[in-house]
């Protein structure tokens, strides 16, 4: 066994995006199709550990404690850019989207319980392969594992939540793009904002980053995060369990629209909405998180759960194909943003919130901005559908017993 350390795992991270990108650069198909470039290259790297388990025995073990710091600064830096204008446009779509969201996890649940059923398995261990690992991720696929060995001892639901979940982050990475580009293409949609991308820079673009800017970012980010694992701690000792990703996110949010009006004399050293530098950071962080999350795959894992759980993947890839295309985007207006924010649910639905946005910013950095979807794609997925999901999975299993 290989044991890399935090430090080898960033590196390995770092080479993995390389590879990500030159290959998305190199195939045609992976650019005209958007995949994100960890994808693309955290597949590839995955496979390649696959290859060298099944024919030298040796398996890798990476270090991803930081993967989730990572995540927390990503999140901070969508948090410093939404301004409160953004904040009021979010509103109807945030509901509209939190809807549609909760309508899919039932019809998520329902494939997961008819296509396992159909090989024999228990109806409830079609829930842990619908919303619990899918829409829930492997967080949610280990807990519910756990609990479900517990409660019902079944043995086997631990691995085919991870299973699911480990298909789903693949699948979707993969899907979202695609859907977009049909989308893009059948409909002609174009961004109607004008400004920096929410996520990342356009390489072909001159953009202003210095030297000041990035400490100013590090310094309010650093306040941000501090913040935001106070209200963590708060939220926990009272009962309430957010993510500390999510409290992050709150904290940057409120920061970048209060600062500026305390101190007015400082606004220039505070990080505008869309500021390229605040783009490029989170460009890094979530490459960097999506690159170890994929990278870290144990596909040989799945070997022996492969036959029924691509069946069912394949039926789940579908569904949200179908769902995302001719409903998230209709009744999210079937505009630009539509767009943006029916690929992400693609993401949403099948990985987990970080899938979705680096899905959304790939799409913007190749046709332009859609700062709203940013911001309720996120919430939506950190946050309400996480509270929804708990709910409708109980309401599943009361149903099977």
């Amino acid at each position: 066994m290989i044991t890399l350390d935090d430090r080898n795992t960033v590196i390995a991270a770092i080479f993995t995006l390389m590879v990500g990108r030159l290959l998305t650069r190199k195939v045609k198909f992976l650019n005209h199709y958007n995949i994100p470039d960890a994808v693309s290259g955290g597949l590839i790297v995955s496979f390649l550990f696959t290859l060298l388990y099944f024919f030298g025995n040796v398996t890798v073990e990476f270090d991803l404690e930081f993967r989730d710091k990572l995540l927390v600064m990503f999140f901070t830096t969508i948090g410093l850019s939404s301004d409160f204008s953004s904040l009021k446009q979010g509103g109807k779509p945030l509901f509209i989207l939190l809807l549609a969201a909760v309508g899919f996890l039932f019809i998520q649940n329902i494939v997961g319980v008819s296509v396992l059923s159909l090989f024999g398995f228990d109806p409830k261990m079609g829930v842990i392969g619908g919303s619990i690992s899918l829409s829930g991720g492997h967080g949610t696929a280990i807990a519910w594992g756990a609990n479900f060995k517990k409660l019902y001892g079944m043995d086997e639901a631990l691995p085919i939540g991870l299973a699911c979940a480990t298909f789903g982050l693949t699948f979707g990475g993969i899907v979202g793009g695609p859907v977009a580009s049909m989308l893009q293409k059948r409909h002609s949609l174009k961004s109607a904002e004008e400004g920096d991308i929410t996520v990342g820079v356009k390489d072909e673009e001159e953009e202003n980053i210095t030297a000041d800017s990035v400490f100013a970012l590090a310094f309010i980010m650093s306040i941000a995060i501090g913040m935001g694992i106070q209200l963590y701690n708060y939220l926990s000792s009272i009962g309430v369990n957010l993510p500390l990703f999510v409290c992050s996110l709150f904290s940057g949010i409120l920061l970048t629209n209060t600062l500026p009006i305390i101190l007015k004399k400082y606004k220039a050293q505070i990080p505008p909405p869309r500021k390229p530098v605040l783009g490029l950071v989170s460009d890094i962080t979530l490459g960097l998180f999506l690159s170890m999350s994929l990278m870290s795959l144990k596909l040989y894992s799945l070997v022996e759960l492969a036959g029924p759980i691509l069946i069912l993947m394949l039926a789940q890839v579908l569904a949200v194909f179908f769902y995302a295309t001719l409903v998230v985007f209709r009744i999210m207006g079937k505009g630009y943003d539509a767009m943006v924010m029916a690929a992400g649910f693609v993401g949403l639905s099948l990985g987990a919130t970080p899938t979705a946005i680096v899905i959304m910013s790939v799409i913007t950095k190749k046709f332009g901005p859609s700062p709203r979807s940013f911001l309720v794609v996120p919430l939506v997925g950190a946050f309400f559908i996480d509270i929804s999901n708990a709910a409708i999975i109980q309401i599943f299993l009361s149903i099977f017993g």
